[in-house]
């Protein structure tokens, strides 16, 4: 019985990979992940960043993050064939579904606790808009442009 977890893939690219490089690697990655019907939620390309530290004689690197669903038999192969790619310097994969349940547990408790207090107080259980912090909008402000003032 194979069950369906989320996880997270990062993997850093060498510097001197170019921009079809990291696509040819992306796919490689998409083609593994339907081969073991997984799915690849999202992918973000985080750009060219320094490292924290020296990896061989590389000092920066592309980062690639991906969020993935699948079993763990998919991500044992991509982490199987990131370690014999010679482009990706470091990669990293994490389980995050455990982590995503306990939030919205805590989310769903915080929101209960909300209810209830407001509820004891005599106002409805769920704050109206008006009552909200950080709703206003900037463009609503008479003090606040977003062109800079030019001095003649």
């Amino acid at each position: 019985m194979t069950q369906t977890r989320q996880y997270e893939l990062v993997y850093i690219v060498s510097p001197d990979a170019s921009e079809q490089t990291i696509a040819e690697l992306h796919t490689q990655v998409e083609q593994i992940v339907h081969r073991f019907n997984g799915t690849l939620d999202k992918t973000e390309n985080w750009g060219r960043r320094k490292l924290a530290y020296e990896i061989g004689k590389a000092r920066e690197g592309t980062y690639v993050v991906e969020t993935i669903s699948g079993a763990g038999e998919l991500m044992k192969e991509i982490d199987r064939r990131l370690r014999v790619t010679d482009a990706v310097i470091r990669h990293l994969i994490v389980r995050v579904d455990d982590d995503l349940r306990v939030a919205d547990r805590r989310r769903s408790e915080r929101k209960a606790t909300q209810a209830r207090r407001r509820t004891a107080r005599g106002l409805p259980p769920e704050p109206l808009p008006s009552e909200r912090r950080g709703d206003r909008d900037v463009m609503d402000s008479d003090d606040m442009s977003l062109e800079p003032e030019v001095q003649r």
